[in-house]
């Protein structure tokens, strides 16, 4: 009888197996659904993050060109301002020689008759000398019975006047000059003060 018992008992011991074999098969089956349902969301995150990433590489993209063309337009203006001032120190050593020509030709006319053909000779140099600068752009300052203004002028002494307002130029020592619109010396000039209550009285 034992023999005859053992064939069932194998069977038995058999079914068990199948059953684990079963639940394992439906735990993947879950879990193939469930990544499936999960998929849909992280592809929509990934999205997202590719689209801030793109969105972030375009506004970096966009802030260096904008910089880039700040940079060209500082450079430009940086060599045409280069290029159009680069005669500047040249132009002030010859402004020393336009002094000279023309405190030679205030003291030749105060001088002897014989001294004016050498005084027409100065001149005409002095004009060639003017319409040389005038021609790279060299111009001096008008300042002589002009209102005081420190950007261009430089007062040297004051001078008490009736008849110039306060803080009028009354006379023009030196000249100034301007390279293009670059004050490249200020004129030296006496200003005029109102006169004091005992000279006011006096009179």
């Amino acid at each position: 009888m034992a023999d005859k018992d053992e064939p069932i008992n194998k069977i038995k011991s058999e079914e068990p197996p199948k059953e684990k074999n079963e639940t394992q098969k439906s735990k993947k089956e879950k879990k193939k659904t469930s990544s499936k349902k999960e998929s849909p969301e992280k592809g929509k995150s990934e999205v997202d993050a590719l689209k801030e990433e793109l969105a972030a590489e375009k506004d970096r993209v966009l802030r260096l060109s904008a910089e880039f063309e700040n940079y060209k337009k500082r450079s430009s203006k940086e060599m045409s301002d280069f290029k159009k001032f680069a005669n500047e120190s040249l132009f002030k050593q010859l402004l020393t020689v336009v002094d000279n020509i023309e405190r030679a030709i205030g003291s030749a006319k105060d001088g002897e008759p014989e001294v004016a053909t050498l005084l027409a000779g100065v001149e005409m140099t002095h004009k060639e000398i003017l319409k040389f600068l005038t021609n790279f752009n060299v111009k001096p300052v008008e300042a002589q019975g002009k209102a005081f203004d420190p950007a261009f002028h430089q007062a040297v002494t004051q001078q008490e006047s009736e008849d110039h307002p306060e803080n009028t130029v009354v006379a023009e020592l030196q000249k100034g000059y301007l390279f293009h619109d670059r004050l490249i010396r200020p004129s030296m000039v006496v200003v005029s003060k109102a006169l004091t209550e005992k000279e006011t009285e006096n009179k």
